[in-house]
């Protein structure tokens, strides 16, 4: 894994962009996503994620979680893991 900048926003445009490209790659969309868990080194930083989820998805929004954590991989900033639903 190497990381895309240092830049915040850019990190976190980064996981949006591969979070779709794993949705697409299960027959899916953003959109099939439920539930979101987002970790973030600063908390303070929230609001750049919320604006990024409205370029990235649609409402209604998945139900999501901001998690506060010490440190990820690789010095990264923000991560996201999140439960598609596809089907009926």
């Amino acid at each position: 894994m190497e990381l895309v900048s240092d830049d915040f926003e850019a990190q976190a445009r980064q996981v949006f962009t591969n979070l779709r490209a794993v949705c697409e790659e299960a027959a899916g969309s953003l959109q099939d996503i439920v539930k979101l868990n987002l970790y973030l080194v600063d908390l303070g930083q929230f609001a750049v994620v919320n604006a990024m989820m409205e370029e990235f998805f649609e409402k209604p929004y998945p139900a999501r979680a901001a998690i506060g954590v010490k440190a990820l991989p690789k010095g990264a900033q923000f991560e996201a893991e999140g439960v598609m639903v596809i089907g009926d």
